[in-house]
């Protein structure tokens, strides 16, 4: 009898269950009656509860007293892994909430399918880690430690930009060769795949992958820049000494501007030291809102409103940040060139990874007969404009920007636990 199995992308910035049903993939509700749920978890301190998605983000931003964890994805195969962070009473390490977090899929996967699942293929990145073997390897032995903690005896894992080819192949009616542009929270990764309905029966389709790579740059990379460029300069960053000899460290604005790192600041030493950077700045009235914004805790607010100030430039020439503070509220401006200067150079290393897995696979850019574009970043105008530049020949196929990863998964366990 063949076993029963699903697929998991445990996403960056959203995730996605599925499996397949009368011989055709399909996600499940994940939150509700959503079909993806955003990769969050908030420990709830006035209930005790743990609750996740949107209800994670929902809480933290009506200001419920707890702590949110965002981008748990990109501590996989890091330092930070082996870091514990406070919630009340409890010193929680990065591996149990990942834990925590894939339960709450399996949960989901468990329902739709009526029964415990114990077979799973899990999505992964090409590279967890850049250029760090070793690294990379940790980060998958983590995430399935983390799984066989939840419940799952069979893991097997499928590169991302491979899944969504899966997903794309079920669309073609012919043979073709097809890029897979898979741009994501935390990571970017491609794959040059020989796709066609002879093709999707096989078993083994290794002789059809010509190249597959990533690059360790996401959309949580250009919240992260967007945020220096724009917000960071009216909190401090920048601004002299009184003596006018030095600019003050940087440190603290690039942890408040990078979702897996600001829950670092909420704590009394991280406090300290901003006061201390306050007595030794000449305008002390910015570093009084970066004050203001760390000790009440509102530092993933403050991405969560850059982050959608990205997003509105996809479609305005310019729209501008609100968020209340203490004693007034911060305004600042964001325009899509001042966007697109800020996140140039991350594009520039995505475009250049594309050109790579060509040559890896041997080919010109002519030879590509289509692009295939999924995961969430691919929206950003200036990024999605580089990528289509490269392939002025191929046809540009917009997938499911955040579920087609997971429905290839499914097609993926379907046949590798066949039985």
């Amino acid at each position: 009898m063949k076993p029963i199995s699903g697929g998991i992308d445990f996403g960056t910035s959203n995730s996605t269950v599925g499996f397949v049903e009368n011989g055709a993939p399909r996600l499940v509700a994940v939150e509700g009656e959503h079909l993806t749920i955003p990769s969050a978890v908030f420990f709830n301190f006035e209930d005790n509860g743990t609750y996740f998605g949107r209800r994670a983000i929902a809480d933290y931003t009506e200001n419920v007293e707890g702590r949110l964890l965002r981008a748990l994805k990109s501590v996989l195969g890091t330092s930070l892994i082996n870091e514990k962070t406070r919630a009340k009473a409890q010193n929680l390490a990065f591996t149990d909430i990942i834990g925590a977090f894939l339960d709450h899929l399996k949960q989901a996967l468990d329902t739709a399918r009526g029964t415990a699942v114990e077979h799973v293929v899990l999505g992964r990145p090409v590279h967890f880690v850049d250029e760090d073997e070793a690294a990379d390897r940790r980060a998958q032995d983590e995430l399935q430690k983390a799984a066989e903690k939840r419940g799952f005896k069979h893991i097997e894992f499928q590169y991302e930009p491979i899944a969504a080819a899966l997903d794309y192949e079920r669309t073609v009616a012919h043979e073709e060769l097809a890029l897979i542009v898979d741009i994501g929270g935390g990571t970017s990764d491609f794959s040059i795949v020989r796709v066609s309905p002879e093709r999707a029966r096989a078993t083994d389709r290794r002789e059809d992958i010509l190249a597959n790579t990533g690059v360790h740059v996401g959309g949580t990379d250009l919240d992260r820049l967007a945020s220096v460029a724009h917000v960071m300069p009216e909190l401090g960053m920048k601004t002299l000494t009184k003596d006018g000899r030095r600019e003050l460290p940087v440190g603290t604005y690039y942890d408040l501007a990078t979702w897996q790192r600001i829950n670092l600041l909420y704590t009394a030493r991280a406090l300290n030291t901003l006061r201390q950077i306050r007595y030794e700045a000449a305008e002390q009235g910015k570093v009084d809102r970066l004050i203001d914004i760390v000790e009440n805790r509102q530092g993933h607010a403050l991405a969560a409103r850059v982050e959608s100030a990205k997003i509105a430039l996809t479609d305005l020439d310019d729209t501008a940040l609100e968020m209340r503070l203490m004693d007034e509220t911060l305004r600042v401006p964001f325009t899509r060139a001042g966007l697109e200067n800020a996140i140039t150079p991350p594009i520039t290393r995505i475009t250049d990874t594309i050109t790579t897995t060509l040559a890896d696979a041997g080919l010109t850019p002519e030879r590509i007969d289509t692009l295939f574009l999924t995961g969430g970043s691919t929206a950003v105008p200036l990024l999605r404009e580089s990528v289509l530049k490269l392939f002025p020949n191929a046809r540009a196929v917009q997938g499911d920007r955040f579920g087609s990863v997971g429905l290839g998964l499914a097609v993926d366990a379907d046949r590798k636990f066949a039985g």
